[in-house]
């Protein structure tokens, strides 16, 4: 069962309480109430399924913060094997936000990076909330440029609310360790792929973002600037985060109309949250179909793809 519900759930909440009252009262008599059980489960999925098909920008952003959905560490454990992970910038320091290393993936060699925000509190505190430091993005160009010396791909996973603003990260370079993240991933000669599972903010999303195909889960978001951020800027109160989110233009749907992602990922009914391994699965699926394509291409085909691609945005 779902630990935590958002605010336009409660209907939903409400009747995931009453299977669980019941199924504790069946464990404590003879009385079988399966039917009763059985019911109630058809009207939750009934009212996943119409919930979930009319969400608003603001309400997906809410969904892409859910704190169940897959984190990168999750995706590791489920699709990849053999994962090494290689840490530091050969600069400062390392960054546990920004994580990367060499793995298997489905019987081929890959470079996996990704930022996550950490499953619990003592987890998040470690990971700064997702936040990566300029090491951070050091270390992801630097093992971008392993992969690429080595000819092994590589495939990037993005949820980040942003890069971290705090003094020091600005003191060591944090706008140019951005910069020559995405600078080096358009260089690199290597297939490239880009998930942006859970909420893709600012420029701290970007950096992994640039690659042949960049993906997103159905739930996701992908913006300049978060709503509440925008709302700030604006209207000089977070209280029109709303308001801001239907006029960013940040879902999924916006994001492959624009052209700015290549595929949309679907999730579980209700979404990547109440299946985790599912909507991983589906990941997976996706990027070994795309790492096919991408295979089949020469190393010029694949810088030309992104030329092409980024030079038509906008």
């Amino acid at each position: 069962m779902i630990k935590h519900f958002l605010a336009f759930e409660k209907q939903i909440a409400d009747l995931e309480g009453k299977i669980e009252e019941l199924r504790h009262l069946s464990s404590n008599t003879d009385i079988n109430i399966a039917e009763e059980i059985g019911k109630l489960q058809v009207s939750v999925s009934e009212k996943l399924k119409s919930t979930y098909s009319q969400l608003n920008a603001w309400q997906k952003v809410l969904v892409s913060r859910h704190p169940e959905r897959p984190h990168f560490q999750d995706i590791v454990k489920t699709l990849f094997d053999n994962y090494i992970p290689l840490s530091g910038d050969r600069n400062f320091s390392d960054d546990n936000a920004l994580t990367g290393g060499i793995a298997f993936f489905r019987g081929n060699s890959i470079f996996a990076i990704g930022i996550d925000k950490g499953k619990n509190t003592e987890d998040r505190v470690v990971k700064n909330f997702g936040m990566a430091r300029p090491e951070g993005y050091r270390k992801a160009e630097r093992l971008m440029e392993l992969a690429n010396k080595f000819s092994i791909p590589v495939i990037m996973f993005v949820d980040t609310a942003g890069a971290y603003p705090g003094k020091g990260a600005e003191q060591r370079g944090q706008a140019e360790a951005i910069a020559r993240c995405i600078q080096k991933s358009l260089e690199i000669t290597v297939p490239s792929i880009s998930v942006i599972t859970g909420e893709g903010g600012s420029g701290g999303a970007v950096a992994l973002a640039i690659a042949n195909y960049t993906l997103m889960l159905e739930h996701a978001v992908y913006s300049v600037i978060s709503p509440e951020g925008c709302s700030s800027i604006l209207w000089r109160s977070k209280e029109n985060a709303e308001q801001a989110a239907e006029a960013l233009k940040l879902t999924a749907q916006d994001m492959e109309k624009f052209k700015i992602i290549d595929e949309i990922i679907p999730e579980p009914i209700g979404g990547a949250h109440r299946d985790p391994t599912i909507a991983i699965n589906s990941i997976g699926d996706v990027l070994e179909k795309k790492l096919k394509e991408l295979s089949t291409l020469s190393k010029e085909e694949l810088v030309r793809l992104k030329e092409k691609k980024y030079l038509e945005i906008g």
